[in-house]
């Protein structure tokens, strides 16, 4: 396949290929050398007879085989002929690293032009505006800019839109083992989703890493997240651009909450994503991944410390992030309780370092008690890799390799300060295999995602959701297609039809109209304008609760009638309860999410919600309810009865299968509030809006 032949091109030709010192042409070639490649390289340029060695051509078509992969090293203004040239001379493939930039005028611009010349001949294409890539199982660097020296291979791919991540990455001093490296810069023709495909198919791929500012193809991304899923191989991903406003749906309270990051949060979610926010967390998790060792069971991490002052900034930084620390045995304690020196306390953490005096065998001791104990999943070794002088601080390197090789669970050394770590002494503990994390704070995040990825790939298998009658699916559809206005009945309708538990409301136009529906409906009840264009009742004056009898109900029309117009529903009023607020947007990349929010007048205060992809069961709904701040209120707090939370997930997962199955003809959809108590949830209020462009008010 065309990014087979790029990624293992076995005969390259480097166009703009130059003799003169600091040139891209000169680069190009020496990476190629850099790397060790061992295919053909010709080098093109009319105005040298050889370069590095090899006899230069002075156009491609006269380059003697086609050649697999294509280096343009060529100005804005020269790639498109470049790329020409190299597709009739019969080029597999290209890399180029220009920034493919030209003036607005009339027609195609460069990059659909290039694009058009790659797909014509079933090309692969690198860029632009990126730094191409380094395949280390092919020995090919593929690149015009300084790469380091030496790269060990390993099990991670990293693939980024960002050319300095890129650079930085592969610069790490900790010698994190690559198989594949890619600056994939504007993606012209191939896609972050097409390497992903490509490195999800090397046996030696255990970590997968991506910088992201976009998504091309939404459909082979998220078809290899689950294929990386299944494999069992990690995904990391950094998505910048995070706190961009929200891009769309800003009437719906749903589309600014879930802003522009809302859709990644989601996706990231429904494959056992782990997302990173910084390179330095982006690193350790890289290291600690690269081991084959996962978390296989327990309930935490067990830590040992040589200082309590670094312990407990090592707890306090843990219970902020959630990192949980193992439920030991009283077992354990005792045996630990026995190797330390006097005033120790046995605990998890564990601060070891007593009088000095046999530290070696206290430490190993502990570790060997831990190890043993179900409960640890991992274990970490919390010392700062200060440089001792020669040979090595050895104790505490033996004491890591010993206490390493005599588990086969997770273990790792930590050090709390990565500008004191002494590269020397980690390099002896990392060839062994042993990860060592660089920080307090990007090493707690790094074990917090092994601890996630083990609760993820452990989860129980989701439950099939129930779908609509076709009948009522298509009718729903059908009037959703028809642009015809939707009455507030209308809406609550639609979301019963759903299975969504709503209030009982009826429309008036009069006084006698209101007093009647108030009637039939049962006191005491609730008011509210229909004025058509009211997003906001309550900011204008168009709600009245708690109307007892027909007289408060008849002020209640005339004064909200006098002001807004005739037009009201009458509804039941809904006991007390906690407000929840439900939603649905439709992401333009990734399509339907589901939203969970605090409700009421808390949405406009509180950023506290949870996303995820549509459809969803019940236990994944109940998943995004307990993830929300406000989850302890609905679990009651001072006497008040807990929530029916059963009844709220049943709620998320009916409104999950009305947005797979109607999403693409909406824009936004909001429940709020949903008001959930001990005896179930209601849905009291609804705005929609249709893809369309009309605003549906429901409710």
């Amino acid at each position: 396949m065309p990014i087979q032949r790029m990624l293992e091109a076995r005969s390259v030709a480097v166009v703009g290929a130059s003799i003169k010192p600091g040139s891209l042409g000169e680069s190009m070639m020496a990476e190629l050398h850099r790397g060790g490649f061992e295919g053909a390289i010709y080098p093109v340029n009319p105005g040298y007879d050889e370069v590095a060695g090899h006899r230069c051509y002075p156009s491609i078509g006269e380059v003697p085989e086609p050649v697999d992969l294509a280096i343009l090293g060529v100005a804005n203004a020269r790639v498109e002929q470049a790329l020409a040239d190299a597709a009739a001379a019969g080029a597999g493939s290209a890399v180029t690293f220009s920034s493919l930039y030209e003036e607005p005028g009339e027609g195609p611009d460069l990059r659909d032009r290039l694009r058009a010349i790659a797909d014509a001949h079933g090309m692969a294409m690198c860029g632009g505006n990126g730094m191409g890539f380094m395949h280390l199982e092919s020995r090919l660097r593929a690149t015009g800019f300084l790469t380091p020296g030496h790269l060990r291979h390993g099990p991670v791919t990293f693939l980024s839109h960002s050319g300095s991540a890129f650079s930085a990455i592969a610069f790490n001093d900790r010698g994190i083992g690559f198989n594949l490296l890619v600056s994939s810069g504007q993606e012209v023709v191939t896609t972050q989703a097409d390497y992903m495909e490509y490195a999800l198919g090397l046996e030696s791929t255990r970590v997968l890493a991506l910088l992201l500012e976009t998504v091309r193809d939404p459909a082979t991304f998220r078809a290899q997240l689950a294929r990386a899923a299944e494999l069992g191989v990690a995904v990391l991903a950094m998505k910048v651009g995070r706190t961009e406003g929200s891009r769309a749906m800003v009437t719906a309270h749903s589309g600014a909450l879930a802003g522009e990051h809302g859709a990644y949060e989601a996706l990231f979610a429904a494959y056992g994503v782990h997302e990173m926010r910084t390179l330095d967390e982006m690193a350790d998790t890289m290291e600690l991944f690269s081991s084959p060792r996962r978390v296989r069971g327990g309930s935490g991490i067990a830590s040992v410390h040589d200082s309590g002052g670094e312990r407990a900034m090592f707890v306090d930084l843990a219970s902020d992030l959630g990192v949980p620390f193992a439920q030991i045995g009283e077992q354990t304690l005792a045996r630990i309780d026995e190797l330390l020196d006097p005033g120790m306390d046995a605990a998890n953490p564990l601060d070891a370092w007593g009088t000095g005096i046999d530290a070696d065998a206290i430490f190993l001791g502990s570790f060997a008690a831990f190890a043993a104990d179900p409960e640890v999943g991992a274990s970490v070794f919390c010392v700062d890799l200060t440089h001792q002088g020669e040979p090595y601080n050895e104790g505490y390197l033996q004491i890591a390799i010993d206490s390493f090789e005599a588990t086969d669970k997770a273990f790792c050394v930590l050090s709390n300060l990565a500008s004191a770590v002494s590269l020397e002494e980690a390099r002896v503990l990392r060839d062994r295999g042993i990860p060592v994390l660089e920080g307090t704070d990007s090493g707690l995040h790094a074990l917090r995602h092994l601890l996630h990825d083990a609760a993820w790939r452990a989860r129980p298998p989701a439950n099939p959701v129930e779908p609509v009658d076709d009948g009522v699916r298509a009718r729903w559809r059908a009037r959703l297609e028809s642009g015809e206005a939707f009455s507030e009945l209308d809406g609550l309708a639609l979301l019963a039809d759903y299975g969504m538990p709503v209030v009982a409301a009826r429309p008036a136009a009069t006084v006698g109209d209101a007093i009647a529906a108030a009637d039939a409906i049962g006191y005491p009840v609730v008011l509210k304008t229909a004025a058509p264009g009211v997003t906001h009742k309550s900011d204008v004056g168009g709600v009245r609760v708690g109307l007892t009898d027909a007289d408060a109900v008849g002020a209640a029309y005339e004064d909200v009638a006098g002001r807004l117009g005739p037009d009201v529903v009458v509804a039941t009023m809904v006991p007390a309860g906690v407000e929840v607020a439900l939603g649905v947007i439709v992401d333009p990349t990734f399509g339907p999410l589901v939203l969970v929010a605090a409700g009421g007048v808390l949405v406009e205060v509180l950023h506290d919600r949870r996303l995820a992809l549509a459809p969803l069961g019940e236990a994944e709904a109940r998943q995004l309810i307990d993830g929300l701040q406000i989850r302890p209120i609905l679990g009651g707090v001072r006497g008040a009865p807990a929530a029916d939370l059963d009844g709220l997930a049943r709620a998320v997962s009916r409104l999950s299968v009305l947005a797979g199955d109607l999403g693409d003809l909406l824009a936004a959809l909001d429940v709020n509030p949903v008001i959930v108590s001990a005896d179930g949830c209601l849905a009291v209020d609804a705005l929609v809006e249709a893809a369309r462009g009309s605003h549906l008010h429901v409710g």
